[in-house]
């Protein structure tokens, strides 16, 4: 290599890291207390203002408080750690598996046609819903925008939170949610809690309407390699795309269980 193309491959190198450092700076800082969050909110605000966010969605992030609620459930979820048989007792399985056998029979209609549009059966479906908001009677009484926005500034996962802060406001703009949209702790929405960048990605419309979030649910599971037809239990090929749906394994097991207990019948609700 030659000498100039060392020194300009120096100059490049001296300008990329001169630019990530006044990204650094630019950016809004995260914080552990509700002491910054309204400093934080100026910023970000600051942030978003040029890159395509309109001013009623900013207008409502300003309005948000800081959601103390949302910060001592994210710090506290342990049902994540049970074993399986104390995660099905604790999340009621043996209800959800009555209540959906009833639910598949007395909605069959609309569950054959997300079956026959999507290929996922009815069984996973309703174990989610279940599960999610015990088939829409707990959806939830947060506002959604305060504990995505509260998140967003947490410095715990602030990354993950601002995709989904960005994703809330563009859904403001565009009068799909508002900044009095209510949701669960962590900013999920509708029957089967979607968060904000899967409302974008996979909605099919209203999500407090059972269809449509059942649709979605069934659209996001389709998107993340659900093949009609194939199993879902661990180690069949549809696992993977309950696995995409939420991270704890226990979880994953008791959708996949629930599920095959939900669309084969039997009297049993746990293994």
């Amino acid at each position: 290599m030659t000498k100039g193309r060392t020194v300009a491959t120096a100059m490049i190198g001296a300008t990329a890291l001169l630019l990530s450092l006044m990204h650094t700076a630019d950016a809004a800082q995260c914080g552990s207390s509700a002491a910054g969050f309204e400093g934080w909110k100026r910023e970000f605000s600051a942030e978003v203002q040029g890159k395509g966010i309109g001013q009623a969605a900013i207008a409502a992030l300003m309005q948000t408080n800081y959601a103390s609620a949302t910060i001592a459930a994210d710090r506290s979820q342990h049902s994540f750690s049970l074993s399986l048989d104390q995660f099905l007792a604790k999340r009621g399985a043996t209800t959800i598996v009555a209540r959906g056998r009833s639910l598949k029979q007395s909605q069959a209609a609309m569950f054959a046609s997300i079956e026959q549009r999507y290929g996922v059966p009815p069984g996973p479906l309703i174990a989610i819903w279940g599960m999610e908001t015990g088939f829409g009677s707990q959806r939830g009484n947060q506002n959604m925008l305060s504990s995505i926005a509260t998140l967003a500034y947490d410095c715990r996962r602030p990354e993950f939170f601002t995709d989904q802060l960005y994703a809330a406001l563009k859904l403001v703009d565009r009068g799909v949610l508002s900044g009095s949209t209510r949701g669960s702790m962590h900013g999920e929405v509708g029957q089967t809690q979607f968060m904000p960048k899967n409302i974008l990605a996979y909605g099919t419309g209203n999500l407090d309407v059972a269809a449509n979030a059942l649709s979605s649910t069934a659209n996001f599971l389709k998107a993340h390699g659900w093949r009609a037809g194939a199993g879902y239990q661990p180690g069949e090929p549809n696992f993977a795309a309950i696995e995409a749906w939420n991270a704890a394994g226990v979880y994953q097991k008791a959708i996949a269980l629930m599920g095959r207990q939900i669309d084969q019948g039997g009297a049993a609700a746990a293994r």
